[in-house]
């Protein structure tokens, strides 16, 4: 039984992450234990915490803490360029733990992207890209998962006039290999199920409503059966999310972000988790984000920081 904790980077400590982080720790830590990364005066005041040199010394009732400077105090609700440095080291130094087989998985908190791009020049569009070129990894994907329903978007932050072009075979055809084995390794999926979404209304019915359907979709699927794997599309997006539908795959391709992002969090609002599929590790997070509108309220809720715990526990198992 491996048991190597899983290590969290503390995230923005201007947004909810610490507070939910020690909210986490009472619900989960004897099950799931972890060790935060990050600086113990960002925590809430009154949190029970313990100050550790290793990454194995993580029992006992406390929060155990692998410090990481930071600049600053952190200010609830007010990110502070100040500590962007430190925001990016903890991350730098959960990858560095995962790598060096110090900790069974990576679990990251809310960053703010603006914040860290002028205080520290970070040069990359989020969290999975930076993960990405620690790791030395050209593509990864991001998959949206929860007890309901896992999906994965082809394209993501982009803008919808743009996702025609974006979406290329190569790109569609990486992203359901990458899918297929992170089900197999990751997630102990033996024979994957995958629906993929066609791009249109209707699937395009047959060219009827758009081409990139007939066209570019089901060409890259065809292809992809060939070799074995159990591919279901192009599909009508309208009808791949209702209980009978979801029975029947394992995860769903979607051709961009609200395609894919609706449904799930429609399904599972607080328990969604980010999974990012293709690395040589495992990282999870909670899917939202530093909420700094009730950062230092105490009334954040930490379902899907557990929610991304539990599923960061068990797929490094």
């Amino acid at each position: 039984m491996d048991k190597r904790p899983l290590v969290m980077s503390c995230g923005d400590p201007s947004g909810i992450g610490p507070e939910i982080a020690a909210k986490a720790w009472e619900a989960v830590g004897a099950d799931c234990p972890f060790v935060w990364l990050g600086d113990p005066r960002h925590l809430p005041a009154g949190v029970a915490f313990r100050m550790v040199e290793d990454v194995a010394d993580c029992g006992g009732s406390a929060l155990p803490v692998l410090p990481v400077a930071f600049a600053a105090h952190a200010r609830a609700g007010q990110p502070d360029p100040a500590n962007a440095a430190g925001v990016i080291e903890a991350i730098r130094y959960g990858v560095e733990l995962v790598q060096s087989g110090s900790a069974r998985g990576l679990v990251t908190c809310p960053i703010h992207k603006a914040a860290l791009k002028s205080g520290a020049g970070f040069g990359f569009p989020g969290h999975t890209e930076f993960l990405a070129h620690l790791a030395g990894v050209d593509r990864v994907v991001m998959m949206l998962a929860s007890d309901a329903l896992r999906v994965v978007p082809v394209t993501i932050h982009i803008p919808l006039a743009e996702v025609p072009s974006a979406l290329t075979p190569e790109l569609l055809e990486q992203t359901i290999r990458i899918t297929h084995a992170a089900l197999i390794r990751d997630f102990g999926i033996a024979s994957p199920r995958l629906a993929v979404a066609g791009l249109n209304p209707h699937a395009g019915e047959d060219g009827t409503m758009g081409q990139e359907d007939r066209d570019l979709i089901a060409p890259v699927l065809d292809r992809l059966r060939a070799e074995g794997l159990d591919l279901r599309g192009p599909l009508p997006a309208d009808t791949m999310f209702h209980g009978a539908a979801r029975a029947r795959y394992d995860a769903a391709i979607c051709m961009y972000h609200d395609q894919a992002l609706i449904p799930i969090k429609t399904l599972a609002f607080d328990e969604g988790v980010n999974v990012t599929l293709g690395l040589p590790f495992v990282r999870t997070s909670p899917d939202h984000g530093t909420a700094y509108d009730i950062a230092g309220k105490g009334v954040a809720k930490p379902d899907s920081l557990i929610a991304a715990i539990r599923m960061a526990w068990n797929m490094g198992a």
